[in-house]
């Protein structure tokens, strides 16, 4: 079972994503909080993942997100947001979140979303793509993607692009056969000649120097 934490100042927001996750079957959202109690919830019940609003009154999600990331193996964060022009998008991909979703993602495609970010793959809602490449991007890492990439051997390029594509290195292993091990081996080898902090940051940078289709 994949161990969830919803995060939402919206009572409905949080009943909803319950309620649509655990119909999967083999996910379970062990709790639900705001922004005021989350950090103490996720100690508390040490989920794969976490759902966290980037907007809360109380306590908001990027500072909700920074004490996450100091603490010792922390879950999967993404961030939810109803805005795919959200200008905090650029600043929690600086912080170490693990994906963005908007909260109208389909309910179909809510639970896969989940089962990625619990095997370490990248989450990225096709239009909040579109925001982190346009912005973040091309005013930061992105503006030398393509000579940033020209550094990566063959194998690690590769690597990078199923990195974009949300496997984890389980799934690259499978894909490329070769041992977990090794891929982690290039994982970290791209994330240091990329100059990026984490896979989400990775794949944007693939995105960016035209390694993948852009999204519609």
């Amino acid at each position: 079972m994949v161990r969830v934490v919803v995060v939402d100042d919206e009572e409905l927001v949080r009943s909803g994503f319950r309620l649509i996750l655990e119909a999967a079957g083999d996910i379970e959202v062990v709790a639900t909080a705001t922004g005021a109690d989350a950090v103490k919830e996720i100690g508390l019940h040490r989920p794969d993942v976490v759902l966290l609003d980037i907007r809360m009154p109380d306590v908001d999600g990027l500072t909700v997100l920074r004490e996450l990331r100091r603490r010792k193996d922390p879950p999967a964060i993404a961030m939810l947001t109803t805005f795919d022009s959200d200008e905090y998008i650029a600043v929690a991909l600086r912080s170490g979140a693990a994906g963005f979703i908007l909260k109208d993602t389909a309910p179909d495609q809510l639970a896969q979303l989940v089962r990625t970010l619990a095997v370490g793959g990248v989450v990225l809602s096709a239009k909040v793509t579109r925001t982190v490449v346009d912005g973040y991007l091309e005013s930061g890492a992105g503006s030398s993607a393509a000579s940033q990439v020209a550094h990566l051997s063959e194998r690690e390029r590769a690597v990078l692009v199923l990195i974009a594509e949300g496997l984890s290195n389980a799934e690259i292993a499978a894909r490329l056969h070769l041992g977990v091990g090794t891929v982690k081996d290039h994982v970290s080898a791209l994330l240091t000649k990329l100059d990026v902090g984490n896979r989400v940051q990775a794949a944007l940078v693939a995105q960016r120097a035209g390694l993948l289709e852009s999204p519609s």
